[in-house]
This record gives structure tokens, C-alpha cells and sequence, in this order.
């Protein structure tokens, strides 16, 4: 099948976590015999700053890392005839600018393949005037990554035409790194500060408990302001700055453990829906414990492939059993990774597209031999 998708950044990972999901399954299905194109803005405000940031290197090592994939720019004035001539599939980010969203719709009105939007963020729930605002009208459905974010779509009169596409882990990637040297460091968290969505989330479930138990940690991320700094001071902890993906397993394997501080809107508003970084955790085998958020799809076993604190005191107490118990540390690390490898990886997803883009095909074949 020749697909085509359009994302903010293949390339740049910096304050971006779409990528991590989307290079894994685009390169699962490069890798099934799939023709593979994706278009990303030339100047995204992701790849700019990591450019910036001096990550000329970290672009190097995406080529390195994902040769199957190959990002191709396009500017003010895209070419859809040349984009899309020959597409079977195509994929559209919600971060695509509505204007080109649009001209793709209508694009696919003229040429018969089919067109999806892919939505990997909670603003159908937090500003859903701003998701409203794009013309979907010519899109056969959307891929949502979350069964309370298929809801809202489905209100919205998408019915069955929505779809629950959970991101994963890049397995390819993210497994436990083989060493021979013991974690060194204790506790471990990667994320981005943001705009205040869990400040005080952080402090409750990171910052304070850290600090309780005694326990040395690591952050990394970007959009630190000084304050957010100098309260990881404070409480002992270490600010290392930007983590590209790729380098995350080498880094999961210096510490002993990990934590997952959901964003408000994932714990409070659209339950069931952890983000990657749950994922790509329990992939390396590190030890997680999670702050409050709903698995209400079931979509791993809690106490067994991660620990749930819904206190900040139940947070310092799982912190310190895992620095102290090294079989609980062992369970945890082994369950995880076995379910990730079960239900969770790009292949799985992979698989999960096409079976979604074959249930189109069949109703268009219905439709077909119901107009003969």
C-alpha cells in the first residue's frame, strides 16, 4: 500500500512525542513492504528549535537510526498533485495547519484513496473549537488515541467512523539495554514542563515524594522555566535538559525506577489514555509507578506491571520499597515488558491500521456492488 502521512516533525523529536509513536509504526510498516512518504512542515516550530539547540548531530542519528523513513518538506504553497498522485492512504496530525487539513479533503474528493485524521492530543477536550475549526468533512474517519477521545468524535457525529489508536512502543528501540553495570542512579523522570498542565501535579507526585524518601533523581525535558528548575534543586534533584528519544533506554537502564505524572486533562477529563511514555517505560524494563490516571480499557494490570500512588505520602512509600526491594523491582520490570511486547508495540499498531483501513475498503466494495 502506498501511504502518505503528514505530521508536524519526523525528524525532530524536541517537545514533540508524536514522533516517538509515529517513526516507530511508519517504520513497522516500511518494513511490512508498505511505500512509506511523510511530509512535515520546513519550518516546524519542533525541528527550529531543535536546530537551535544546536542538534545537528541528533538529526544525523535519526537518519542512523530510521533509515526506512525519510521526512520531505513542504512549504507555504504545498503540491498535493505531486504529494498525493498515487496514494492509497492518507494520514493527517491534528497539529497540521487547517488551511492544508482542508485542501487535502478536497484533494481526496478528485482522487479515490483513503483519508484519515489523526488526533494524538486532549485539545477535542481542552479547546474544542480549535478541533471543530478544521473541515473534515471529505475525511472517511479519524484515528484517535483513546476510546474517551473516540467519545467526543463520536458526539460530534462521527459514529462508527472513529477509531481508538493507542500509541505504543517503538520495540525496535526501546527493550531493556543490555548491560553489564548496575543502575547507578535512583529515581529517573522524562517529560516536558509545558504551560503549567501539571505543575503542581509534579510537586505532588515527583518533587516532594522524591525528597521523602531520601531519594537522588534525574529530570529531563525542556520548557524548564527557572522556577521549575530551582525547585528540582530544592528537592535534590538533578535538571539534565533535552533527552532525545533514541538516547531514553541507555538512560532508563542508569536508574532504578521511574514515575509517570499523567497531564490534568489525561488524568481528570479523557481517562484511559496514558501517553507513550507509559509505554516506552515498561518497554525498557525499569520499574514505574504512576501518579492517578483511570486504565479504564484495561490496558495493563496495575500492581503488577506498574505501581499506582494516589497520594503523595503512597508515592514516597512505593519510592522507598523500590529503592529497598530489588525482586519487586525485578516483577514489576519483567511484567511490564512482557505486556508491552504482548498488546503494545508499533507492530501491534501497525496491524491494528491496516485492519482499520481494510474495514473502509469492505463498506466501499459494499457500497460498490449495491450501486451495480
Amino acid at each position: 500500500m502506498r501511504i502518505v502521512y503528514f505530521t508536524h516533525s519526523l525528524i525532530s523529536c524536541w517537545n514533540h512525542g508524536n514522533a516517538h509513536f509515529l517513526r516507530g509504526v511508519l517504520r513497522e510498516l516500511a518494513c511490512a513492504g508498505h511505500a512509506i512518504r511523510v511530509f512535515e512542515p520546513e519550518n516546524s516550530w519542533s525541528r527550529m528549535n531543535l536546530l537551535r539547540a544546536g542538534g545537528g548531530a541528533i538529526v544525523e542519528e535519526f537518519r542512523q537510526l530510521f533509515p526506512e523513513l525519510t521526512a520531505e518538506f513542504y512549504g507555504e504553497e504545498p503540491d498535493l498533485d505531486a504529494m498525493l498522485h498515487d496514494a492509497q492512504l492518507v494520514i493527517v496530525h491534528e497539529w497540521t495547519a487547517p488551511a492544508l487539513v482542508a485542501a487535502i479533503g478536497r484533494y481526496r474528493l478528485r482522487h479515490g484513496f483513503t483519508l484519515l485524521f489523526h488526533d494524538t492530543h486532549h485539545r477535542a477536550a481542552s479547546d474544542p473549537e480549535a478541533i471543530r475549526a478544521f473541515d473534515l468533512s471529505c475525511y472517511d474517519g479519524v484515528l484517535a488515541f483513546g476510546e474517551s477521545l473516540v467519545d467526543i468524535y463520536r458526539r460530534w457525529g462521527w459514529g462508527s467512523r472513529a477509531y481508538a489508536w493507542h500509541e505504543a512502543a517503538d520495540t525496535r528501540l526501546f527493550r531493556p539495554f543490555l548491560t553489564d553495570e548496575p543502575p547507578s542512579g535512583g529515581l529517573v523522570w522524562i517529560g516536558n514542563w509545558g504551560d503549567d498542565e501539571r505543575s503542581e501535579e509534579l510537586a505532588e507526585f515527583l518533587l516532594r515524594p522524591a525528597k521523602a524518601s531520601s531519594m537522588t533523581f534525574d529530570v529531563y525535558g525542556v520548557r524548564y522555566p527557572d522556577a521549575a528548575r530551582g525547585a528540582i534543586a530544592q528537592h535534590g534533584g538533578r535538571y539534565r535538559g533535552w533527552l532525545a528519544n533514541p538516547r531514553v533506554p541507555s538512560v532508563f537502564a542508569r536508574h532504578r525506577m521511574t514515575v509517570h505524572v499523567p497531564r490534568r486533562f489525561y488524568a481528570r477529563v479523557l481517562p484511559g489514555i496514558p501517553t507513550i511514555r507509559v509505554f516506552e517505560a515498561l518497554a525498557c524494563g525499569i520499574p514505574l509507578v504512576s501518579a492517578p490516571w483511570e486504565d479504564c480499557e484495561a490496558l495493563f494490570r496495575p500492581g503488577t506491571d506498574y505501581l499506582i500512588a494516589r497520594t503523595e505520602p503512597e508515592m514516597a512509600r512505593h519510592l522507598r520499597d523500590l529503592a529497598h526491594d530489588a525482586q519487586l523491582r525485578t516483577a514489576l520490570a519483567a511484567s511490564g515488558a512482557h505486556r508491552i511486547a504482548e498488546r503494545h508495540s508499533c507492530a501491534h499498531r501497525a496491524r491494528e491500521l491496516l485492519a482499520i483501513v481494510e474495514q473502509f475498503n469492505q463498506v466501499e466494495r459494499t457500497e460498490r456492488v449495491g450501486a451495480l
